[in-house]
């Protein structure tokens, strides 16, 4: 469906199908714009549905970032205490704001993995817990690419019990999720390079710490590990959200009328040395100088929220590319 005023939108939207991507707008919580196109397949012959689950990448980070900020805002967790005093075996002196910043030092898994360590959680956890920091915590960013969903993740498990997974289904009930049922797996659609090339334009530069910090555990980048029925079990929240463009928009919309506590709100500005350039970040989210904020994934998919409008956007694709059709669409949005 398209709103009075959003036609552009959908041109922006129809002008490179990816063959298979969805883009849902809401206003004051209310849908402006759902629209879907392709498949969920590489075959072309199962049609992308309003409910089809993809994985977004990074898009993803803010809700592990927010299963900690709602336990801070019941008095469970102390942003600025360190996160030794929820993991006790944690070694790293950093808090547990800066964890949720990217200023915490640990952008990278310290022991080298293989692919399969990503089904076992406390592994990998236990790696981290034992890691010294690459920079001293606070003095600047570097997104931990891959290491953000089990530092925030077992904080959560630590502090409420549950299960980083289980205390998104329970507590952010979107359409989205990680450690997937088989179910919600049937409903997921497989990704696919935009060209083959793509796992070496999105590597880093050798020794960079974008390298080291996606290089390890193998496979994020990989399409037989990632479109696997054991990656879509396994709860790898820095990267491996499954959802649907309503899911992220409703995740947005509740952020921006306050069902949710306040994320977009300013921890750090300067160089983030993943990134390769100056940003602000929030608890979770980054904020732009035009006052949006949100998070991209790998690959092309966003969720962002647009406040001076009223509006939660998202947009998902199966197909691993650039932000071009975002780009266009932003560019559309009434003003």
């Amino acid at each position: 469906m398209i709103a009075p005023g959003f036609e552009a939108v959908a041109e922006a939207f129809a002008t490179e199908p990816r063959g298979g991507s969805a883009l849902t707008i809401l206003r004051a919580g209310e849908p402006v714009v759902e629209l879907v196109e392709g498949w969920r397949d590489t075959a072309r012959t199962d049609p992308w549905r309003p409910d089809t689950l993809v994985q977004v990448y990074s898009t993803g980070k803010p809700v592990i970032a927010m299963a900690v900020v709602l336990l801070a805002d019941r008095g469970l967790i102390d942003l600025d205490a360190p996160i030794s005093a929820y993991w006790p075996s944690f070694r790293a002196p950093a808090s547990v704001r800066q964890l949720l910043s990217h200023t915490a030092g640990l952008p990278s898994f310290p022991v080298s993995r293989p692919a399969s360590a990503f089904g076992d959680w406390d592994l990998l956890c236990g790696d981290l817990a034992e890691a010294a920091p690459e920079y001293e915590p606070g003095s600047v960013a570097a997104e931990h690419a891959l290491t953000y969903g089990h530092l925030l993740g077992e904080l959560v498990r630590r502090v409420d019990g549950r299960t980083p997974a289980r205390f998104v289904a329970d507590e952010l009930p979107f359409d989205f999720g990680f450690a997937l049922s088989d179910e919600d797996i049937a409903r997921c659609a497989d990704l696919e390079f935009d060209a083959p090339d793509w796992p070496a334009r999105n590597a880093g530069a050798p020794g960079s710490p974008k390298e080291r910090a996606i290089a390890n555990p193998p496979g994020a980048r990989d399409l037989a590990v990632v479109n696997s029925p054991e990656w879509r079990r396994a709860s790898v929240p820095a990267v491996n959200l499954h959802a649907s463009a309503d899911g992220i928009a409703r995740f947005y919309a509740a952020l921006l009328d306050g069902s949710l506590p306040a994320v977009a709100v300013p921890q750090y500005t300067g160089p983030d040395l993943f990134i390769g350039e100056d940003v602000t970040w929030g608890l979770g989210v980054q904020i732009e100088p035009d006052g949006t904020w949100g998070h991209g994934g790998l690959g092309g998919s966003a969720g962002y929220a647009d406040p001076a409008r009223g509006l939660a956007i998202a947009y998902v694709s199966r197909r691993l590319g650039d932000f071009a059709v975002l780009d266009r669409v932003d560019a559309a949005l009434p003003r």
